[in-house]
């Protein structure tokens, strides 16, 4: 017979359980660009004729795993966002990036 999932994750060793809890926190606050263009609710096509480019475009741009800052920023613009680069330091020191980061 089946058991809930609860009573599985009950048997796990706190530690374990924990990381868990951290990466699907981790997991719920992080989205590919495909994603976040999904969550929008625009299209390949109208992000497409929004920044210039053809369809196809974009859809490489989605798949690709290395962009440049201004074709990110470009991107996230369209859907009407924006970009923030921050350095986070071991120290807890936390930098935005100029010219990357919008002085607020």
């Amino acid at each position: 017979m089946a058991k809930p999932i609860s009573e599985l994750i009950n048997k796990l060793p706190p530690e374990v359980n924990a990381q868990a809890t951290v990466k699907a926190a981790q997991l719920l606050t992080e989205m590919s660009l495909s994603e976040l263009r999904k969550e929008q609710g625009i299209t390949q096509v109208e992000l497409a004729a929004t920044l210039g480019i053809k369809q196809p475009n974009v859809a490489q741009m989605e798949q690709r795993e290395d962009v440049y800052l201004s074709t990110l920023r470009g991107y996230l613009e369209a859907l009407g966002g924006s970009l923030e680069v921050v350095a986070r330091f071991p120290n807890g020191k936390t930098i935005n990036i100029s010219p990357y980061s919008s002085v607020q």
